[in-house]
């Protein structure tokens, strides 16, 4: 079973987006899906509740209910037989609460977007990651999703110099695109439009899927290989 945990504190950087049309992939291939939604604005679960019954079942689990009637324990439990979980965390997550929800990833994407105030954003949350999580490079779960990306712009331009510096790698770059909105306002994921509606972005996501076939490692380690490496705070500026 593979765990996709998709963070970052900054609202509005496309995690749900991001979320919903890895579900839905997976689901496509026939693999057992788990998508959990601890965002309390719940946007993932009221896209699964939009599909309709022959599409690829997705099981939802609603994170950001409680249920005092039952553990915390028991109400996250994935179901035996899944192949994929991907979660979809809340905005403003707390560099403190970072390690329960990275812990047992096998894979950590964070989205950033190509404005000044995601690239500072981005440069906190990859520094919470390293230094409070404890997440490091060389386990190779780390990956920045550049995201509704417009090419040939000064801040494209800015955020691909300070994504340089991170010595992460960016697994994938997508564009911006109304392909994503009139897919989830149908309970659809990319991978289930008309091909080709949406053959460009598809081909996006295609470094994506394949960074996730590669191995990481689990290390519980804390002998500083984890850490910063340097001052990454972002020294760009719109021109």
């Amino acid at each position: 079973m593979q765990r996709i945990v998709v963070l970052n504190p900054k609202g509005g950087s496309g995690k749900t987006t991001i979320a919903i049309n890895l579900a839905s992939h997976f689901s496509l291939q026939g693999q057992r899906t788990v998508l959990i939604d601890h965002d309390p604005q719940a946007s993932a679960a009221r896209w699964l509740r939009m599909r309709q019954p022959g599409q690829p079942a997705i099981h939802l689990i609603a994170a950001f209910e409680r249920d005092a009637r039952v553990t915390r324990t028991f109400q996250l439990r994935v179901p035996d037989g899944t192949e994929r979980v991907i979660v979809d965390t809340p905005a403003a997550i707390q560099a403190h609460d970072m390690p329960e929800l990275t812990r047992t990833a096998d894979k950590i994407l964070v989205p950033v977007l190509p404005s000044d105030f995601d690239i500072h954003a981005c440069s906190r949350c990859i520094q919470n990651l390293l230094l409070v999580a404890k997440v490091r490079r060389d386990d190779h779960r780390l990956g920045i999703i550049a995201n509704r990306v417009r090419r040939n712009t000064l801040i494209y331009h800015s955020l691909s110099r300070f994504l340089g510096t991170l010595a992460i790698p960016i697994v994938a770059t997508l564009r911006d695109s109304q392909a994503y909105v009139r897919a989830a306002a149908q309970g659809l994921g990319l991978a289930e439009m008309k091909p080709y509606q949406v053959a460009d972005d598809l081909a996006q996501w295609q470094p994506l899927l394949e960074w996730l076939q590669l191995p990481g490692r689990h290390s519980d380690r804390s002998d500083g290989a984890g850490s910063f490496g340097g001052d990454l705070t972002p020294q760009f500026r719109l021109a």
